[in-house]
């Protein structure tokens, strides 16, 4: 099993930045390296929207929204089983519940469906101007 904790959330200023952290425990028999990790946020009344994910194992291959392309960079330390996601140029747009997921099968063109064996809480991001 996996269990996902978000943190580093809060407030930032417009043309700002934060920076998300996700921290993977898991039981013996579960490995944190070649699984596809992911951030989804979700604003209310609105779906949820995969912002960016990673293949932990090989080079670590990134995918991204086209709405945060550019702003967003998401990063690993596999030493510590933790995704990040580092977001820059905030824009008021961005405000959101932040969730972190994780699944075994590939990133690879379907990581924005939503479809994740384990799921964070969230952590809420708001971006003021």
């Amino acid at each position: 099993q996996v269990q996902l904790v978000e943190s580093g959330g809060g407030s930032g200023q417009v043309g700002g930045s934060l920076k998300l952290s996700c921290s993977a425990s898991m039981s013996p028999a579960y490995s944190f390296a070649s699984r596809c990790l992911s951030w989804y946020r979700q604003t209310p009344g609105k779906e949820r929207e995969g912002v960016a994910a990673i293949w932990t194992g090989g080079v670590g291959t990134e995918y991204y929204a086209d709405s945060v392309q550019g702003r967003f960079t998401i990063s690993q330390d596999s030493s510590k089983s933790t995704v990040f996601l580092h977001l820059n140029s905030l824009e008021p747009e961005d405000t959101a519940m932040y969730y972190c997921a994780a699944r075994d099968a590939s990133c690879i063109r379907t990581w924005s469906n939503g479809q994740f064996e384990y799921w964070g809480r969230g952590i809420q991001v708001t971006v003021s101007s």
